[in-house]
């Protein structure tokens, strides 16, 4: 057994111990997101359209991160409505932002390896840079949204007659702590696995205005832009479906 494998299984049994249920449908979720990004990969090297591949996956990864990592219903369904929107307004602003920023494509780190192997490979890198963000940036939305509508539910059931600017003014106050843990996270990721490359501009004396124009480090600053711009557009428009979906409820339930 290798040790990806053994890591896999220890995976599997210790969300399975936590969470029950939910820990297995989380599990099989994040596995199955998994293999749809392996899938994507292998797409797109076999010269699939981008565009294409963009307008299926990034639907049904969101289906798959929050319908199989969520056992409520409402909140999945609110969550999905909440994320697919956030995700083609961010998706829209990930078009233009990498048209301008022209950072696409391999940097000059990657020179030694690919010494002797052809940089044209006939692939789009523009598009494959924008199809990383997109990707990228999904995980955080659909956690954002699912935060915000499984808090504002279970406020909801524990107080069952507070009001729609009550419930609004709360989902506000969840949002601050949403916004605040999704940065740290971000950002603390982005530092984990930039590390490498760090001590690299480091050693080699990079001034800042080189590494403000390294396509590497240019390329993983913006995702986390779009990343944090997506948290941000989730948290005030998921508690607004929310609040407005409990308002129709209701307002059905007493004719």
């Amino acid at each position: 057994m290798s040790t990806l494998t053994a890591l896999i299984v220890v995976l599997a049994i210790l969300m399975t111990i936590v969470g029950g249920e939910a820990g297995i449908r989380s599990f099989f979720s994040v596995l199955i997101n998994t293999l749809l990004l392996i899938l994507v990969a292998l797409l797109i090297s076999w010269g699939i359209n981008i565009e294409l591949l963009i307008l299926i996956f990034i639907p049904l990864k969101l289906v798959t991160i929050i319908f199989l990592g969520t056992h409520n219903g409402r909140v999945a369904k609110n969550s999905f409505v909440a994320a697919l929107i956030v995700s083609v307004t961010v998706s829209v602003l990930i078009l233009v932002v990498q048209y301008f920023a022209q950072a696409a494509g391999l940097g000059p780190e990657a020179g030694e390896v690919l010494v002797g192997l052809s940089q044209m490979p006939g692939l789009s890198y523009p598009m494959i840079a924008v199809a990383v963000a997109m990707f990228s940036s999904l995980g955080a939305i659909a956690e954002a949204a699912v935060a915000m509508s499984s808090g504002l539910l279970a406020l909801k059931r524990a107080q069952p007659d507070i009001s729609a600017a009550a419930l609004k003014h709360s989902g506000n106050r969840i949002g601050t702590d949403v916004i605040g843990t999704a940065l740290n996270t971000i950002l603390f990721g982005m530092f984990g696995s930039f590390l490498s490359l760090f001590l690299w501009y480091f050693r080699l004396n990079y001034s800042i205005g080189q590494v403000l124009n390294e396509k590497l480090f240019v390329n993983e600053a913006l995702i986390i832009m779009y990343s944090l711009i997506g948290v941000l557009l989730t948290v005030p428009l998921t508690t607004v479906l929310l609040v407005e979906g409990i308002t129709k409820t209701e307002v059905k339930n007493e004719k």
